[in-house]
């Protein structure tokens, strides 16, 4: 009988691989914290700082702007940030050269962190949502649910794919992180997560254009904007999201490093 024969099958591996990913994020205090702690305390300082107050600009309230906005850089956080050092750590403990001597496809391994990375970010967002909706008075029409459930899922498929592609261009778990934190966190005060994107200038407005977290910003914030009419997909932003995953994926299948 052959090795092949007595394997499991794709998908009991997948989900065996889901679980461990996911015991390896829930056992790193650290990542926890930064994936969904710190983007609620963000929200509830916000919330406390600027009062749920009009935004002239934009004609909704502060916290109307900031659930979804906050979900968003928590997506990213947990799909491009933790993805990116996790990985990049794991090859320095030469955790990836063991795996990649296993008869384990690589591909399960790395869905499986993909997908803890994804059901991360939805927590995080279920849960700023939730306490939006509970305290803020937050709200989205259930007819543009779907606009911002697609918004969600491809947003956090290509920030995954970003984390990924960081983790195989980096040469450690370290200089990972260094990037990690210096390309997302600046970007997220240029793409509108922490404060209204219109009093940026105008240059740098249309250099934020350019990445993607601009554009999940614009697809998913859409739905829960009151002025919105129909069903709220923004298939422009959509579209440049996919692109850069999809960039992102096939440079990652091409460059990536085990050991």
């Amino acid at each position: 009988m052959t090795i092949e024969a007595t394997r499991p099958g794709n998908g009991v591996l997948l989900r065996s691989q889901y679980r461990y990913q996911n015991l390896v994020f829930w056992r790193t205090p650290i990542s926890a914290f930064f994936s969904l702690l710190f983007p609620v305390l963000l929200f509830v300082i916000f919330a406390l700082v600027f009062g749920n107050q009009q935004i002239d600009e934009l004609g909704i309230s502060t916290a109307q702007y900031y659930a979804p906005s906050i979900a968003v850089f928590a997506t990213a956080s947990a799909a491009y940030t933790n993805l990116a050092i996790n990985t990049g750590y794991q090859r320095d403990f030469g955790i990836l050269k063991r795996v990649r001597g296993t008869p384990l496809p690589a591909w399960i391994y790395v869905t499986g962190k993909v997908l803890v990375a994804v059901v991360v970010g939805a927590i995080a967002t279920a849960t700023l949502l939730a306490i939006g909706f509970i305290f803020y008075d937050v709200r989205i029409p259930i007819s543009r649910v779907p606009a911002a459930v697609l918004a969600f899922l491809v947003g956090a498929a290509a920030f995954a794919a970003l984390g990924m592609l960081l983790a195989a261009l980096t040469s450690s778990g370290e200089s990972a992180t260094a990037v990690a934190q210096a390309t997302l966190l600046p970007l997220a005060f240029f793409s509108g997560n922490f404060f209204v994107a219109t009093d940026l200038p105008t240059w740098l407005s249309r250099l934020a254009d350019i990445f993607p977290l601009k554009h999940f910003n614009g697809a998913f914030m859409t739905p829960f904007d009151p002025a919105t009419t129909g069903l709220g997909f923004e298939w422009l932003h959509l579209a440049v999201i996919a692109i850069w995953g999809i960039g992102a994926a096939l440079l990652t299948a091409r460059y990536f490093k085990w050991e």
